[in-house]
């Protein structure tokens, strides 16, 4: 479980393909941390490291995960959003994230305003996915509000903080985000839909 608070940038360091599975390896400064077996966030997918050092550390993506996620899309020298599993007890200052992604969206539009940025993303329409106005919606592994909500699309506001410690510095139009929605929206979605 994650709250969708960003840690920590990790740096893509070596990619190593393994038939279908796809084996990364980050240099993060959270590395020293880190332990065989732990769950790490990688822009919002919860992935087991399975070597670390105190410089760098590894995950593995299946086949499944890197056709559902935007991990299958990065290069070496690219960089992720990365949250450690939270602690029983901790405050849970974003919202309840599985680290299960949903699908992915592409950012359409971006606009810098004066002190704040807003982004806009579009999304194969699925009934079970839906935001709602104010509602919560995990991108790359941050927890956001939603605002201007459609059928297909959403926008988020960024302000300065959230800017400058994640990877929205480095998103463009074109580029491919993971998306979790709201768990508790997914579970009210799927029960009026088995009406």
């Amino acid at each position: 479980m994650f709250t969708g608070i960003i840690e920590a940038f990790a740096k893509v360091h070596r990619l190593t393909q393994e038939g279908a599975n796809l084996h990364l390896q980050f240099e993060c400064e959270l590395a020293n941390e880190l332990k065989i077996d732990q769950s790490v966030a990688h822009n919002g997918v919860c992935l087991t490291v399975v070597a670390c050092d105190d410089q760098f550390y590894t995950v593995t993506a299946i086949q499944e995960t890197l056709e559902k996620t935007n991990l299958g899309l990065l290069q070496v020298g690219d960089w992720v959003n990365v949250e450690r599993a939270m602690k029983l007890g901790d405050r849970l200052d974003g919202h309840i994230v599985q680290g299960h992604v949903d699908q992915t969206a592409e950012c359409i539009a971006t606009e810098t305003l004066e002190g704040s940025w807003t982004y806009t993303f579009q999304y194969t329409s699925k009934s079970e996915h839906i935001t709602i106005e104010k509602g919560s919606i995990t991108i790359n592994g941050v927890s956001l509000t939603v605002v201007d909500s459609k059928e297909n699309q959403f926008s988020v506001a960024i302000i300065p903080y959230t800017y400058e410690h994640t990877n929205f510095k480095q998103l463009e139009v074109g580029k491919m985000v993971n998306l979790e929605f709201d768990m508790i929206g997914k579970y009210i979605s799927k029960l009026y839909l088995k009406k």
